[in-house]
């Protein structure tokens, strides 16, 4: 790590919290989970300046225009406990290396773009955004998305969608000639779908709580949509089924399947017919007491981790490339954000300027009693004009000293300006 990136100070307090595929399981990420998001993110709003919330299937994550010591503080007043805290520059760099797949579980997938830019959208659209909260996500999606374009992390990159598929070809050694079922068409679903319609399956099954929908995909991948009601029928057809719908509650319960599975049984066979199920919804989908039938075998998100692993060691050159990139951008960003720090001086300097553009205008125009509107008009946006040719330079210098975190020589400046004060003299 360079020296100048060490010097480089932050003028803004940004931070973030939360836990992830790394260091929560499923059960720890349910209950660490919002139901309703909204309502989080107005409450957090009477404590920070803005506010982000990313909730994904493998991940629950705050970022705040603030100190980490008070999101800390924030976090346990609702009852939340077991959390990580980044501030300032590491906060910074996790944002980056997670809109750019780094801090994935699926090393490079791409989904994680979309998700930032969703809970940048719904902040925005719950007033809980910042001028900096905004800048921070889409500065880290841009980031993101020339990471892709300069290296290839993502060349080929599984989401969980396909890591899921993927899994089931591992567990049974191949989906040729199998039945599978999808639960739910959203993001996630269309894209376990897509990944299976290479797979050359006897059957495609998807089902979803809006039947058009399901029936709109399943056309786009050769497979048949299944009304929900028919949903335990289906499983017990299947050889493996995908969850990954976005209900607040379980889909998947242990006696209505069982009663299926046991409605079921095939002639020439001795049991029931074993089947997999694969639960990537977050909260889960499928009921977890399901594992104890006996032809069952259910996994879900954490088992994922062996086909990260897998993944991780296949694209390690370039996840080094990337980390390079993402050392730099992190320059550029602090700059950016500093750069915005320079307001408040900015602001000061321009409100004492235009008091005096005012009072002095005012007064010429008192000195022509019979000005008519047009020239009060011209008298007006000259004098717009005029100051803020004589404020250009010193605008550039103090931005200048606010990227390079001199806030001093900022104030310095501005002080000189206004009150005619040099900071340090005595005088």
């Amino acid at each position: 790590m360079s020296t100048e990136k060490e010097n480089q100070e932050l003028l803004i307090s940004v931070a973030c919290a939360g836990i992830n595929h790394h260091d929560a399981s499923v059960e720890e990420l349910e209950a660490f989970r919002f139901a309703d998001e909204k309502a989080f993110l107005a409450d957090a709003k009477a404590v920070f300046k803005g506010v982000i919330l990313l909730q994904t299937c493998n991940r629950i994550e705050i970022f705040v225009q603030g100190t980490a010591q008070e999101l800390e503080r924030y976090l346990h007043s609702i009852g939340k406990t077991g959390f990580w805290t980044l501030s300032g520059k590491e906060a910074l760099n996790h944002l980056l290396r997670l809109a750019s797949g780094m801090d994935s579980m699926i090393i490079g997938e791409d989904q994680i773009l979309g998700q930032l830019r969703k809970a940048l959208a719904l902040a925005q659209e719950t007033g809980t955004s910042s001028q900096i909260t905004d800048l921070c996500i889409n500065r880290a999606v841009h980031t993101g998305i020339e990471v892709r374009i300069q290296t290839n992390i993502n060349n080929g990159a599984v989401s969980i969608g396909s890591a899921a598929v993927q899994l089931a070809e591992e567990l049974i050694g191949t989906l040729e000639g199998k039945r599978i079922t999808v639960v739910g068409v959203g993001e996630m679903g269309k894209l376990v779908a897509q990944a299976l319609a290479a797979k050359h399956l006897i059957g495609i099954y998807v089902t979803n709580r809006t039947f058009e929908t399901a029936k709109t995909l399943a056309e786009e991948i050769g497979g048949k949509a299944v009304l929900m009601d028919r949903l335990y029928d289906y499983i017990a057809l299947s050889d493996v089924v995908i969850s990954c719908t976005g209900a607040p509650h379980y889909v998947i319960h242990k006696d209505k399947l069982e009663e299926a599975l046991n409605k079921h049984i095939w002639p020439l066979e001795e049991g029931r017919k074993p089947v997999i199920l694969i639960d990537i919804a977050q909260p889960r989908d499928i009921e977890e007491s399901i594992a104890g039938i006996s032809c069952v075998k259910l996994f879900t998100i954490d088992d994922l981790r062996i086909i990260s692993e897998k993944n991780l060691d296949m694209r390690k050159h370039e996840a080094e490339l990337a980390e390079r990139f993402i050392l730099e951008e992190e320059k550029k960003f602090i700059t950016e954000l500093n750069r915005t720090a320079s307001s408040e001086y900015l602001a000061q300097l321009h409100t004492w300027a235009d008091s005096i553009r005012i009072r002095e205008r005012d007064k010429a125009l008192s000195r022509l009693s019979d000005a008519d509107d047009k020239t009060k008009e011209v008298f007006n946006d000259f004098s717009k004009v005029l100051v803020k040719k004589l404020l250009t330079d010193l605008t550039f210098a103090i931005r200048g000293c606010a990227e390079q975190a001199d806030t001093g020589t900022a104030e310095s400046l501005v002080l000189a300006v206004t009150k005619g004060e040099i900071k340090g003299d005595k005088n």
